[in-house]
């Protein structure tokens, strides 16, 4: 019988720092749950991590829900995915033994979409996220309810998927909805840098 644990394909790897959060890692299009471990690692060192693996393919690339076009999304399936996504999270707490309120979400693009979601519909199974190259999901139908959720949002100056008013909206909602949001911009597209790990890494410092 099916559980809501299999609802991902996942990777596990317990902590070893007791006093560390759980970081649940979620990959960009065409990723999978190994894609940010060195990532979880760098930013993290010594929390447990939980790669998930995306159930939605584009051209054969794992994503976490769909599309229509480029910034345009299916917003029925990504409520559809968010709460699957909730419920696997609900239920990896209690198989692996780590608490919600030291779970925090580590996003790149279209998993910072999908923590995003998370945050805004179903806030209490995080305590937070870094969300790399985020934009809004969708525009919540009322104010969220975040109070007590420290997010970190990293955008990319030169990104030309994501919009800077995009990225301000996100920082805007979770802001009204209570959460102590920083909005972070780097000298970038919308690929990695150096910067995004030193402000990850700065984020979750003791």
């Amino acid at each position: 019988m099916s559980t809501p644990l299999d609802l991902h394909v996942h990777r596990w790897e317990p902590a070893s720092r007791s006093d560390a959060p759980t970081l649940l890692l979620l990959h960009g299009t065409g990723g999978d749950e190994n894609d940010l471990v060195p990532l979880g690692r760098m930013v993290s060192p010594g929390s447990a991590l939980l790669g998930v693996r995306g159930n939605v393919l584009e051209n054969g690339s794992p994503r976490f829900f769909r599309r229509l076009a480029e910034g345009v999304f299916d917003i029925d399936d990504l409520h559809r995915r968010t709460s699957e996504l909730a419920e696997f999270i609900e239920a990896a707490s209690t198989r692996y033994g780590f608490a919600l309120s030291s779970l925090f979400a580590v996003g790149y693009s279209n998993g910072a979409n999908i923590a995003a979601s998370v945050l805004l519909s179903r806030p209490e199974v995080l305590a937070g996220g870094v969300l790399y190259r985020a934009m809004v999901p969708f525009e919540p139908a009322g104010q969220v309810q975040a109070t007590g959720k420290r997010v970190l949002i990293s955008a990319g100056q030169f990104d030309p998927m994501i919009s800077k008013p995009g990225s301000e909206r996100l920082a805007a909602i979770l802001r009204d909805g209570g959460a102590d949001v920083e909005l972070a911009w780097q000298p970038a597209a919308h690929g990695l840098t150096q910067g995004d790990v030193t402000l990850g890494q700065k984020f979750f410092q003791p």
